[in-house]
């Protein structure tokens, strides 16, 4: 038999782990490769001959592993271009060097990108026996082709929980203190993230990048708000923009290795928005940041029972020798009462590059929130929590690979 390998990519969240931990035990209960190897920092270890064998992993470290958040094999922004022939040849006689047949990827829209470019050149150059298998992740729920992307339900399990527990805070002073809370989220192109606060049904003004950010309407709905209750609960995604694509983010946007704004800073912008207008004296932001992505103990049981699947699926689909150039996605069930998913496959080139954005439709006028339609297609996603396996007070948690000293010895 031959080998393969499995590469995580982008930006990571706290399942992501799980897909990684769905292909190798699906490989120990049906071996279809010799060895399952681990990419250390995506492609780019790729290209460096950075491998760990990952093949014979012992179930408490599969359990460990997928409960621990981030990339246990590290990432990357590197970003294949088509036109470097060089990268691509190199990867090529990488896989015959080492035997492999199959390269499972894990990322967001540029690392399908990554699958179907390859996939091309593959086929292109008459390439047999190399095959490219994405499996999707990212918290922005922002890929095309998948009814949510792993990794977001246990984001906006976090935001939301997170949003109902300082609203707690918020309101402990009486009314004559009055306050603005602002919760500022990820979410770059697509305000999902934002949105999935409003589970928590404490949500005055929601500010996503959907609807273009409108100063006097949003400072006179704060204003009302204010009025009527003393306190006001505003919920703001990093690409807020104006209607000339401007940032509400303060400071100008910096761009990283994909030609993506990095943003930040706009809660802080609204905070100064809000307290130079005089529509309250008092404001408190915070931002997410990391945390959204990395607190593995607000997992959904959800998310990352089918992040898990979504790696056996992905292995089970490469037995197909004519599979490649695809992307595994979820598809919700239709035809049963109660929430379920079943596992499809796309052509990856309908995914690379593209931005699903939150519905508009779903957003409510005047930046109050959001439908119940809305509400209903985000409940079952964040319901359930996984048994945590503790160590000293702590959840356990895997030693990422690229922190140990287990990399195969090269050929």
């Amino acid at each position: 038999m031959a080998n393969c390998i499995v590469a995580q990519s982008g930006g990571p969240s706290s399942v992501i782990n799980a897909t990684l931990a769905g292909i190798i035990k699906a490989n120990q209960l049906n071996p279809l490769y010799d060895h399952v190897y681990g990419g250390i920092n995506g492609i780019e270890g790729v290209l460096q001959e950075r491998f760990v064998d990952l093949t014979k992993m012992t179930e408490h470290e599969n359990l460990i592993l997928r409960q621990t958040p981030s990339s246990a094999l590290g990432s990357c922004r590197y970003k294949l271009k088509r036109d470097n022939l060089e990268d691509f040849e190199k990867i090529m006689k990488i896989m015959e060097k080492y035997n492999v047949e199959t390269l499972f990827y894990i990322g967001g829209n540029d690392s399908m990108d990554t699958v179907a470019s390859l996939s091309e050149y593959a086929k292109r150059n008459g390439i047999k026996n190399r095959r490219f298998i994405g499996c999707p992740k990212t918290i922005d729920n922002d890929l095309e082709q998948i009814d949510h992307a792993p990794g977001f339900a246990s984001a906006a399990k976090f935001i939301a929980t997170t949003a109902l527990q300082c609203w707690q805070d918020v309101n402990v002073y009486p009314a004559s203190r009055k306050e603005v809370f602002i919760l500022e989220t990820m979410g770059r192109d697509a305000g999902w993230l934002a949105a999935s606060a409003c589970l928590s049904n404490i949500v005055d003004i929601l500010i996503v990048p959907e609807k273009n950010f409108d100063k006097e309407t949003v400072l006179e709905e704060i204003k009302a708000c204010i009025e009527a209750k003393s306190k006001c609960f505003v919920v703001i995604s990093e690409g807020a923009h104006y209607p000339d694509g401007t940032y509400v983010s303060a400071g100008e946007a910096r761009n990283d290795l994909f030609g993506h704004a990095v943003l930040g800073g706009a809660g802080k912008a609204l905070e100064e928005m809000i307290l130079d207008s005089g529509v309250c004296a008092r404001c408190k932001v915070m931002d997410l940041s990391s945390s959204q992505r990395c607190h593995a103990t607000e997992q959904s049981r959800v998310d990352v029972t089918e992040s898990f699947r979504l790696g056996l699926s992905a292995h089970m689909r490469s037995a197909d020798p004519s599979f490649t150039g695809k992307m595994v996605s979820i598809r919700r069930r239709t035809d049963v009462d109660e929430y379920d998913v079943e596992f499809t496959a796309i052509d990856a080139d309908k995914v690379a590059n593209f931005v699903r954005n939150f519905p508009e439709k779903w957003l409510l006028p005047n930046f109050r929130g959001v439908t119940e339609e809305a509400l209903d297609y985000m409940r079952p996603l964040i319901k359930g929590t996984p048994d945590i396996i503790m160590k000293d007070g702590l959840p356990e948690q895997t030693v990422p690979f690229y922190m140990r000293d287990c990399e195969i010895e090269k050929l």
